[in-house]
C-alpha cells in the first residue's frame, strides 16, 4: 500500500488533540465510543426484549435517562463514521476490500476481525471505557489508572503480535 495515500500523523494527531480539547470545552467530557455502543445496544435490545432491559440494572440506566439514543456520544460515533469516509475519500481510498496477508482467507480474516472487537468490547466495559475514553481523555487528564490501561494494551499487542504475525506475512 502507498503510504502517500494516508494522512499525515502529525497532523492528523494535532486535529485529534484539537477535537479532544473542543469535547472538553464544548461539552464538559471527553471522547468515547464504548458508551454509545452500550446505549445503541439497549436501544436495540429494548426493542425486542423491553422486560429484560427493565430487569437488568445495568441496562435499564441507559434507558432511565431518556431515550437511549438521546446522548451526545452516539452523535460522536456518527461524527466518526463520517469523519471516517471523509478521511477515506480525500486521501483516496475510498474503495470495497478487506485487507489481509496473502496468506489468510476472507473467512479468517473477519472472524479475527470480529473476535478481536468482541474482546476489546468486553474489556471497554470492563475497564469502564474503550481506548478512546481511556488513553485520549484519561491520559489527557494524566490520569494513573489511563496509562496503565495503555501500557496493557500496547504490551499486550506485542506480545499477541508474534502469535498473528503469519496471517500478515
Amino acid at each position: 500500500m502507498d503510504s502517500d495515500r494516508f494522512w499525515n500523523p502529525y497532523l492528523a494527531g494535532i486535529a485529534l488533540g484539537l477535537v479532544l480539547l473542543t469535547s472538553f470545552v464544548l461539552m464538559g467530557r471527553g471522547l468515547g465510543a464504548s458508551g454509545a455502543s452500550h446505549r445503541i445496544g439497549v436501544y436495540g435490545l429494548d426493542l425486542v426484549a423491553s422486560q429484560h432491559v427493565d430487569r437488568t440494572p445495568a441496562l435499564h440506566a441507559a434507558k432511565a435517562d431518556g431515550h437511549p439514543l438521546d446522548d451526545w456520544l452516539v452523535f460522536e460515533v456518527l461524527g466518526v463514521l463520517l469523519g471516517g469516509g471523509v478521511a477515506a475519500y480525500t486521501a483516496g481510498r475510498m474503495k470495497r476490500e478487506v485487507l489481509r496477508g496473502p496468506r489468510v482467507g476472507l473467512a479468517l480474516r473477519l472472524a479475527l476481525a470480529f473476535g478481536g472487537g468482541l474482546i476489546m468490547g468486553v474489556a471497554a466495559r470492563m475497564a469502564r471505557g474503550c481506548t478512546s475514553g481511556q488513553a485520549l481523555s484519561g491520559g489527557a487528564f494524566l490520569s494513573v489508572g489511563a496509562w496503565a490501561f495503555m501500557f496493557a494494551v500496547f504490551g499486550g499487542g506485542y506480545a499477541l503480535a508474534w502469535f498473528v504475525r503469519k496471517e500478515w506475512t
